[in-house]
């Protein structure tokens, strides 16, 4: 287990007074570690968790040859380029059941959606395509398919004996659906994320306590609850921490021996009044940052015990803002999980921007299609950090990156969409 220090010397140019967005991810990357405790959980459990291990296909899905259409199933040599085939039916081909007959030259099988290819069949014909004669012979047009078309071949999904998914995917509803197809239903992961939360300072109100002068109601709590719950982590609520020692130190040491991580939000700002950067100095080996970003500067980040520790601003939406680019992928790769960063998509800018080039700035975006289908972009207007209601409109960021000055109308932008995790 690396230091600050230690980590510290391994990034070329690390400066904690002016650290780059990009060096924040490099350093997190090296100070976390995935939990290694695995259990086993129901299907109907397991959506967002991490699978621990490989899993392997114990059968081929689908088991056998199938069709993949109601139609006719026939040998596909049969086919010919300049006349069309009439063949006689001579069965029907139920989904659930293997056909027992025999089928032979100029015959074919009326089969059904996943049936059991006959032997000897290898091509359907989808019931539309063909006519019908008075004999009851149908007929197939020149060119309408192929030899070979419409059938599913054994293990097309997945092949026995081969990786059916990958440790470190995360269940998505059709990675959930892919494993009940296997007739599995239980699967191994990783356990949930235990992270502990906590806002801090005098002027912070809990829900139900009256208005006073100075104070503000605790929104940060609750979009930070939110996110980790998306994320599936196991929450341990902290509620607001005043600004005393005994209270501070209490609470960060309650929250490192229960959780993995702890997060709070305030109290990491240069020159703040109260005792929050102190405890975590003495309790903790942590680096204080001025983090050459809009909005967000300040974060703190470290150790307490076991715990790794994110020491995120007051502002709500630089919480929001530091917890989407920097804190979430430090708790996936906790949590086990081998999920890339969201890609950044590009659009052109519906309005000119202002930006200094030697920072990344963090815009909220409004992300909408243009008429020629390419992506176009507008900001919600105030970006002051304060402005809680401009995350609530964005449907994303706006990624003005480090080098980048001001943005003109029809520039492209990187924009990071917020779907599924704010």
């Amino acid at each position: 287990m690396n230091s600050i220090a230690q980590i510290a010397a391994q990034l070329q140019g690390y400066d904690p007074q002016a650290l780059r967005a990009a060096d924040v991810n490099e350093f997190l990357s090296r100070l976390v570690e995935p939990v290694s405790q695995i259990e086993s959980v129901a299907i109907i459990d397991a959506l967002d968790r991490v699978l621990a291990a490989d899993l392997i296909s114990p059968i081929s899905v689908p088991p056998h040859d199938n069709s993949a259409m109601d139609g006719y199933a026939f040998d596909g040599d049969q086919l010919r380029a300049d006349a069309a085939l009439a063949l006689q039916v001579v069965g029907t081909a139920l989904a659930g059941k293997a056909w027992q007959g025999s089928v032979g030259a100029g015959q074919c099988v009326k089969i059904m959606t996943g049936a059991i290819m006959p032997a000897g069949l290898d091509t359907v014909v989808p019931q539309e395509f063909t006519q019908v004669q008075a004999d009851g012979r149908i007929v197939i047009p020149v060119g309408v398919l192929k030899a070979g078309d419409n059938r599913r071949f054994m293990g097309e999904d997945l092949m026995q004996g081969k990786s059916a998914l990958r440790s470190g995917e995360r269940l998505t509803p059709a990675a959930c659906g892919l494993v009940a197809s296997l007739g599995l239903g239980t699967v191994q992961v990783v356990r949930r994320l235990r992270v502990a939360y906590f806002s801090t300072g005098d002027e912070i109100l809990s829900l139900g306590q009256p208005p006073r002068e100075g104070a503000v109601y605790d929104s940060n709590r609750y979009t930070v609850l939110g996110m980790l719950g998306r994320m599936g982590c196991e929450v341990i609520d902290l509620g607001v921490v005043p600004d005393q020692p005994q209270l501070l130190e209490a609470a960060f040491r309650e929250a490192a021996s229960k959780a993995d991580a702890i997060i709070t939000s305030g109290g990491v700002s240069v020159g703040e009044a109260d005792y929050t950067k102190a405890m975590m100095k003495q309790l903790g080996d942590v680096a204080f940052w001025k983090i050459a970003m809009r909005p967000g500067r300040p974060m703190a980040v470290g150790r307490i015990g076991s715990s790794i520790l994110f020491g995120l601003p007051g502002n709500p939406v630089a919480v929001m803002v530091t917890f989407f680019a920097f804190v979430r992928p430090a708790l996936l790769r906790m949590m086990g999980s081998t999920a890339s960063a969201p890609p950044l998509l590009k659009a052109r800018s519906q309005e000119a921007i202002r930006k200094k080039a030697g920072r990344t700035e963090y815009q909220r975006g409004l992300v909408s299609t243009a008429a020629d289908g390419s992506l176009k972009v507008r900001t919600t207007g105030n970006q002051g950090s304060g402005v809680l209601s401009s995350m609530v409109q964005a449907n994303g960021l706006i990624v003005l990156h480090h080098e980048q000055g001001n943005i003109a109308v029809g520039d492209e932008v990187d924009v990071m969409m917020f779907d599924g995790v704010v």
